[in-house]
Order: structure tokens, then C-alpha cells, then sequence
């Protein structure tokens, strides 16, 4: 089926200025045996509307002939015996072959492989293999969208990057920039999918798909679906298959299209409905969740729709917090829309991290970003369109330069300029980044050289742009230190722990200043904290040290 009008057409509304779109959570999807004969039954209830609206542009449709990108995330794979004749399966779950109808090859306690197949096995999983071990890395089985080093939203994983993304820095942090391509990866993927599909029936590469998602190898089920597909594009199963395998990949948008495609192919796959229905609520598009629940026939239950009204209510909150600016209550709201089903919603992760930066909470706000699922710049563009997403990098702008990664922040809001040409928010943005950039490193230079007094006037103009900013405070404290003006070294230090209280620097900084004024008890607190830390940091453990002698004197010469 077509997708439904309501899903065509541009939103406007809660987020309408930030970006804007809706939408929210998903129930885990199995891989399809090819039978679309749902399992469940229940009653629908009627949808609930949302008066929270996003603006998207639709996405197109994939090209059925066109093999998606392969892209996995990173942990070592688990290689299967290659020279294994028969492999065994475990009695599938019940949503697995709907109406517990027997799957293909369940007739029996052990599946034996097409003796065409068996060398094809085994070598489907080594073409893999030797594919990442060339690009100096290995896959496995993620699960969904969190693991180290990638983005992460509830129990899930991607390594898909936007180029905005995640942390890992000093004791601060450090940011990906952009999507590095995949192109030879999706060129290996595509070689692959030809060299087998010459030489089995896509049938047989279903099956195979089926068992290695039922055993969580995910990557080879995605690698197995891909080649079914190439012989076979206009098999609505693959498709749904093929989604499957992608979300369990983290790669939530990718499964999208290809939902889509699987009910443009065959409008009343009752499976293919619902797995977008749970997609489309984990993306925050609850109107367009509850109309595929409706067409997933016994697929879908009364409390599918239950969780999608929860969402919805969440939502509606969370606009009339924006409209009222209660930032403490929109926080508040925006983690019930991300805990009760929205956990791939990029638009509520960024209206929480508006919340916290309003309510100069700036680390939180980091914090609430990397909790985002992160998709690339192709992909993000093609389902939330242009504006959509150059709504998004403004939020990442603002939250980069917050914490002084001037240059991630300059990336971002340059490509969302490019994105939405005419939007002025944009533009305001854009002018405040460049500015604070150009201050900031003009400081640098005047400190390089010694010229302590020019460089801190410096970081005063990048602070008139941005007067919360904690690295520029932070670098005029040391400014000041150096002047020996060490009280209003201090007053940059707290107010750049007020908005982060984690940035180490700043701490440091306000005990050695504390120290200089003979204030040990505040020196030694600072130490303490630090000392907790970075337990093998010298600087630390020598300024405690001297701290506490100093504080022992004095309360022995009070005591006498």
C-alpha cells in the first residue's frame, strides 16, 4: 500500500522551530519466514491524533534494484564452522512463524542445508570476514544502537555517524566529524550479493538469512537478505526481512525505506505493517505508528496502540512546556516521550538538550545529545528532509560550542547554512559561532605569547557573544591567574563550573587560586574532588599535599 496522506504531507507544530516532526517506540522485530499470515488478534482502537507535529520531507522510496549501504558496528563476529554439513536450529518462537504454521525447513529437530549450499555457507562467511578484516576492523552481533565508541539510545547501537555525535574527550570531550563513506563497503556488499546469487536459489538464502538473525549474526543475515534480493527484487518477504536485520543493526531509517518498499510491493503484508508501525513510533511519528497498526491485521495488539497514545500524550506535553519555556518541566517530559517508546525520536533528544541549554545545564545538555541515535548526513536528509535536519545541527551547533569545540560547532551549523539557506535562526547562529571561534583563538595567540592582558580582553569578546561559554571563562581565569588578579580568577572558574560541573580545568584553576589567597579549606575541597578523578595527576597530588600542611599549621597555631 502506498504510503498513507497523512505521511506525505509536511508537519508543523511542537518542534516547528527547532526542526520539527513526530512521532515514537517499537516492539523488537523477527525476522520473516516469508509467510505474512500474522499471529496475533486483537481489536484496534481508534487513533489517537497529535497536536504535536514535526516538519519532515517525505523520504523517497528506495530503488528496489539498489543494494543498501553495509554498514555494521564494531565487534568481533563470531565465524561459524565453515566445513559444517548440517546446522542445527532451535525451535523457532512463536512470532517467529505466524500462526504457528512450521517454518520452511521445521520439520524436523535439525535443519539440514540444500547440498548447494553447504560450500556456499562457509564461504559467504569468509568473504565477509576477509571484506572487514581488510578494512582493519571486525563486526558482530550489536544488538541495537549502544556500544563504545558509537551513538546510543535505550538498548540499542549504531555506528552510522552524522558527523555530531559522541563523546571521548580529554576529560571532556571529543566529537566525530563527518560520515567517513562507505562506498567501498556498500561496492564489497554488492560484489558479494552477485557472487552467490548465481548460485542459489534466493529461497535458500532466505532460510539461511532466517537462521543467522535467529542466532543474533545479524551482519550475515543483512549480507544473505541483500543477495536474495538481488535475484529476486520484487519479493515484498526479502524486503521485510531485510528491515529486520537493519534495525537489529541500529540502522533504524535504512529499515524504514525498506518497510516501505515491502508494502509498496505487497499492500496487505500484515508483518511489513507492523514492523513499521514499531519503527515509526521509536522515530516519535506516533499518527503514522497507529495507521500501520491498524493495517497489521492480527499482528498487532490492543497494546500496541496503548504504547503509541502514551507517546502521544508525552508529546503534548512536551509542547505546551516549549510554548509556556518551562525548560525544568520539558526535561522532564521529553525523558517520559524517550522511556515510554520515542528511543530513536532525534527531535525530542534535541528538545531536551534545548531544555538544558536554556536552563544553562550545559554538560547535561552534551550528555542528552549523546544519548541520540546518530545516523549520516545522506540518510538524515532523506527521511527528515533538508530543513528537518538543519534544524537538528543547530541544536549540535549550539551544544558543541557550549563546551568548546569551536570546530565541530563551526561544521555543524555551516552544513545546516547550506541545508536551510533562508532560515534566520540559522543565520544568527552561524554569526555567534564565527565570532566566538575568531575571540577564542585570538586569545590563544595573545596567551602563546605572553600577552596576557590583550588575551584576556580577547576571551571577553567571545564571552559578550556567549556569556556562559565555559571554556572562555575558564581560559580567562588562567589569564587572570597569571595577572595575579586571582579573585576574579576565581569568579571565571565558578561560573564555568555552574554550567559544567565536570570540567576539571576550571576546578583546578579555582583551587590553585584559592591556594595563592591562602584559602585551604576551599583549596583542599577543590584538590579532593580532583584527587577522585585523576588519582595519578602530580599537579593534583602536590597542590593537596601542600593544601593540607598549610591547613594543619593553621589550625594548629588557632588551637594554641
Amino acid at each position: 500500500m502506498a504510503e498513507n496522506q497523512a505521511e506525505k504531507r509536511s508537519r508543523r507544530g511542537l518542534l516547528g522551530f527547532v526542526f520539527g516532526r513526530r512521532g515514537l517506540w517499537s516492539k523488537k522485530c523477527t525476522a520473516d519466514n516469508g509467510n505474512k499470515t500474522p499471529m496475533r488478534s486483537s481489536n484496534a482502537s481508534a487513533p489517537c491524533t497529535s497536536n504535536i507535529q514535526f516538519t519532515k520531507s517525505p523520504g523517497n522510496e528506495l530503488n528496489s534494484k539498489k543494494l543498501q549501504e553495509y554498514k555494521v558496528s564494531p565487534e568481533p563476529i563470531q565465524n561459524q564452522n565453515q566445513t559444517q554439513i548440517q546446522r542445527p536450529i532451535s525451535k523457532p518462537l512463536s512470532n517467529q512463524y505466524p500462526n504457528n504454521n512450521p517454518g520452511p525447513v521445521q520439520q524436523q529437530a535439525r535443519k539440514v542445508v540444500p547440498r548447494e549450499s553447504i560450500g556456499l555457507s562457509g564461504e559467504l562467511e569468509s568473504m565477509i570476514t576477509d571484506n572487514q578484516k581488510a578494512k582493519g576492523m571486525m563486526f558482530g552481533n550489536l544488538g541495537n544502537l549502544k556500544q563504545p565508541g558509537t551513538t546510543a539510545v535505550g538498548n540499542q547501537t549504531t555506528v552510522q555517524n552524522s558527523g555530531y555525535g559522541r563523546k571521548t574527550m580529554e576529560g571532556e570531550r571529543q566529537t566525530p566529524v563527518r560520515p567517513i563513506s562507505v562506498s567501498n563497503n556498500q561496492d564489497q556488499s554488492g560484489s558479494l550479493c552477485r557472487a552467490i546469487s548465481t548460485r542459489m536459489d534466493p529461497e535458500t538464502l532466505k532460510i539461511m538469512g532466517n537462521e543467522d538473525y535467529k542466532n543474533g549474526n545479524f551482519v550475515e543475515a543483512l549480507a544473505l537478505y541483500d543477495a536474495a534480493i538481488a535475484i529476486d527484487p520484487k519479493k515484498a518477504a526479502y524486503r521485510s526481512n531485510k528491515s529486520a536485520a537493519l534495525t537489529a543493526l541500529g540502522r533504524i531509517l535504512e529499515a524504514v525505506f525498506e518497510c516501505r518498499e515491502a508494502i509498496r510491493m505487497e499492500p496487505h503484508y500484515h508483518r511489513a505493517h507492523h514492523r513499521l508501525a514499531n519503527l515509526y513510533l521509536r522515530l516519535g511519528e506516533v499518527e503514522n505508528s497507529i495507521y500501520h497498526i491498524k493495517r497489521s491485521g492480527p499482528e498487532a495488539d490492543q497494546e500496541d496502540i496503548l504504547k503509541a497514545k502514551t507517546v502521544q500524550m508525552h508529546l503534548n506535553k512536551c509542547t505546551e512546556a516549549k510554548r509556556l519555556r518551562d525548560w525544568n518541566n520539558l526535561i522532564k517530559e521529553t525523558k517520559n516521550t524517550i522511556a515510554s517508546g520515542a528511543d530513536a525520536a532525534t527531535q525530542v533528544y534535541a528538545l531536551q538538550a534545548e531544555a538544558f541549554l536554556k536552563s544553562y545545564r550545559h554538560q547535561e545538555a552534551d550528555d542528552a545529545l549523546s544519548r541520540c541515535p546518530v545516523f549520516d548526513v545522506e540518510m538524515n536528509t532523506k527521511y527528515y528532509g533538508p530543513i528537518g535536519y538543519a534544524g537538528f545541527l543547530v541544536v549540535w551547533a549550539q551544544v558543541h560550542m557550549s563546551l568548546g569545540r569551536f570546530g565541530e560547532a563551526v561544521e555543524a551549523i555551516q552544513l545546516a547554512a547550506k541545508l536551510d539557506r533562508n532560515n534566520r535562526e540559522v543565520s544568527m547562529v552561524l554569526r555567534r559561532v564565527q565570532a566566538v571561534t575568531a575571540a577564542r583563538s585570538k586569545g590563544n595567540d595573545f596567551f602563546k605569547t605572553g600577552r596576557f592582558q590583550e588575551a584576556s580582553a580577547a576571551y571577553g569578546e567571545g564571552l559578550d557573544h556567549d556569556s556562559r561559554n565555559s571554556v572562555l571563562l575558564c581560559n580567562r581565569a588562567a589569564c587572570l591567574f597569571k595577572m595575579g588578579q586571582f579573585d576574579r580568577a576565581i569568579g571565571d572558574s565558578t561560573a564555568a563550573l555552574s554550567v559544567r560541573p565536570a570540567y576539571a580545568k576550571a576546578r583546578l584553576r579555582r583551587a590553585d587560586c584559592n591556594a595563592k589567597l591562602g584559602n585551604w579549606e576551599l583549596a583542599v575541597g577543590d584538590y579532593e574532588i580532583l584527587r577522585k578523578e585523576t588519582p595519578e595527576d602530580d599537579q593534583v597530588i602536590r597542590g593537596l599535599m601542600e593544601a593540607q600542611n598549610h591547613l594543619v599549621k593553621r589550625r594548629g597555631h588557632e588551637n594554641l
